[in-house]
């Protein structure tokens, strides 16, 4: 109470701080008189149309904030500037003009700046120390934006969550999932732990394994998977391929092949081998082994 009626006092409007101390007296003391608080009634309207006129310009002020920060994000548009650096760099621009239209509407009141400032300040520490973690996001978002791991539209795993980068805001980045749910992730968890981005490169590599039987031509399989690879539209085949043995397992002959494809077509690349494979393994009986179960009965007589 006693900070508020210091600033008010600072403010220009002496009466008000003075019936306001009066009455939070009488307050106390259980003794509040009805003169008193007519006397209170009519500072306050006589305070009246410095209010109406802060709060008028508090309104203004926000519709000015936004007209404005849509204005400079469609400037930033025809720029260079990643569409991930513009969102978290729109949200940290409305924050602060935010914050100015408030200090305006304070200074309409009559409220001294430096008071305001002071205000700000240890207000600003004790919400720092109650906010620590939401800080730590705040500078995660930073690193983000600076070292640039991820764009809108990429494909990643971050914090153990897999999906495409949906947007960065100021204390969480926006993933969308496979099955289209949106998950939010704190900065300060995706700037500080593992990052792995699928769309960063044009092309990828499609690693896959077969297994045959050791009964079937292993030389035969091989040619086989040679001959799916080279007949796939969207396999790069300048990068070459590799199909070899590569174990001798307790029941099967693994060959493995890997191929390069571009990024966007990696899934339809790899789905389409396993399945163009399995139909050309049974086209020319090379069998693919599974569990089985051989019982043998013996009979005394």
């Amino acid at each position: 109470m006693k900070e508020i009626l210091t600033l008010a006092a600072e403010s220009g409007a002496p009466e008000i701080a003075e019936e306001a101390a009066h009455m939070a007296e009488a307050v106390a003391r259980g003794n509040v008189s009805k003169t008193m608080l007519q006397n209170f009634g009519d500072t306050l309207v006589g305070f009246l149309p410095t209010v109406i006129f802060a709060v008028i310009l508090y309104i203004v002020g926000k519709i000015a904030v936004k007209i404005a920060v849509k204005l400079i994000d469609k400037a930033m548009g025809r720029t260079r500037i990643e569409e991930t650096a513009r969102g978290f760099l729109m949200s940290l621009l409305n924050i602060t003009l935010s914050a100015f239209v408030i200090v305006i509407a304070l200074s309409a009141l009559g409220i001294p700046m430096t008071s305001i400032v002071t205000v700000i300040g240890t207000a600003g520490v004790a919400i720092g120390l109650a906010l620590q973690n939401s800080l730590s996001n705040v500078a995660g978002g930073f690193i983000i934006l600076f070292t640039k791991p991820f764009s809108k539209g990429d494909y990643i795993i971050a914090s153990g969550i897999e999906g495409i980068v949906e947007e960065i805001k100021i204390l969480s980045t926006a993933l969308k999932t496979n099955d289209n749910k949106v998950i939010f992730i704190p900065n300060g968890m995706v700037a500080g732990g593992t990052i792995t981005n699928f769309s960063r490169e044009e092309k990828r590599r499609v690693d896959l394994t077969f297994g045959i039987s050791y009964e079937s031509d292993f030389k035969a399989a091989i040619e086989t998977v040679k001959e799916v690879i080279g007949a796939h539209e969207l396999i790069l085949q300048d990068e070459g391929c590799f199909v070899r043995v590569s174990e001798l397992a307790e029941s099967a002959v693994i060959i493995t092949a890997r191929v390069w494809t571009k990024t966007a077509d990696y899934w339809t690349v790899h789905f389409d081998l396993i399945e163009q494979v399995k139909t050309a393994f049974d086209e020319k009986g090379i069998e693919i082994p599974y569990s089985k179960l051989d019982v043998n009965i013996k009979s005394d007589t």
